[in-house]
């Protein structure tokens, strides 16, 4: 047998933005299931403003089973969409809607033995991000409020007040 203990193992980094919070949009929302034959949406995050506009922040997924219904409820809450009682909805709803994503970095093995890095959206690591969320800041002409102060680029999780 012949073993390399030098040998590195290989890294594929996925991470495109630094971790934080940032103000994204929706940009595609793909169907599936999950392996239990529950259905799956996964999100396509893209940085809506900023230092890393148009850099995709994460892909995330929704499972609509029993378990996974009160994440859905929370993403749901955060996009502005209904949330409560019977809903009809498709995942052309989602696409194109901001929203404040928190993104961190996250590490696994994948079935190669290959080290993937990538960015992942905890649990609760959405929020709304407010009506005027994505709009041109010359709209706001004769508002004397700071434009960075209202749209960060980067947000710290422990700076926003919800």
């Amino acid at each position: 047998m012949e073993i390399d203990f030098d040998a590195k193992n290989q890294l594929s980094d996925y991470v495109t933005v630094p971790q934080g919070t940032y103000l994204c949009r929706v940009a595609e929302v793909r169907q599936g299931l999950t392996r239990g034959g529950d259905e799956r949406w996964s999100l396509r995050l893209v940085v809506a403003e900023g230092q890393h506009v148009g850099k995709q922040a994460a892909w995330d997924s929704l499972v609509f089973s029993t378990r996974g219904r009160p994440r859905v409820r929370l993403v749901f809450q955060a996009l502005g969409l209904p949330a409560s009682g019977k809903v009809q909805i498709d995942p052309a709803d989602l696409e194109d809607r901001a929203v404040l994503v928190e993104v961190r970095p996250a590490e696994y093995q994948s079935a190669t033995g290959e080290t993937v890095r990538r960015n992942e959206v905890p649990y609760d690591g959405y929020r709304h991000a407010g009506p005027d969320a994505g709009t041109d800041a010359t709209s706001d002409a004769g508002d004397d409020t700071d434009e960075r102060s209202r749209r960060p680029e980067r947000i710290d999780p422990g700076d926003i007040p919800f």
